[in-house]
């Protein structure tokens, strides 16, 4: 199974400052933390959000945790900030 990280309310992706410090503690990247260009299914992210729970939620945010089968192509849909995972499919316009 893979851990993929969503929000599950309207308003966005984003981290509390005691999810930042864990995680730059955990990968020992010191850098400015993107918030959203951490990829959803980082070990480090997935560790944090299992490690402090709530407190990693940031503003407007409400993170968990899905669990999907391996192998499957996905990503993260969302509408306004609300986000589920969906297996991706070809698209032409």
């Amino acid at each position: 199974m893979q851990k993929i990280v969503i929000n599950r309310c309207y308003g966005g992706f984003s981290l509390s400052d005691e999810a930042e410090t864990r995680y730059r503690e955990i990968t020992g990247d010191y850098w400015p933390l993107f918030r959203w260009e951490v990829s959803r299914n980082d070990p480090a992210l997935i560790q944090v959000i299992e490690e402090i729970g709530d407190k990693a939620n940031g503003q407007c945010a409400d993170l968990k945790i899905v669990e999907i089968p391996d192998g499957v192509d996905w990503e993260i849909a969302e509408y306004d900030g609300m986000e589920h995972v969906a297996e991706k499919h070809r698209t032409w316009r």
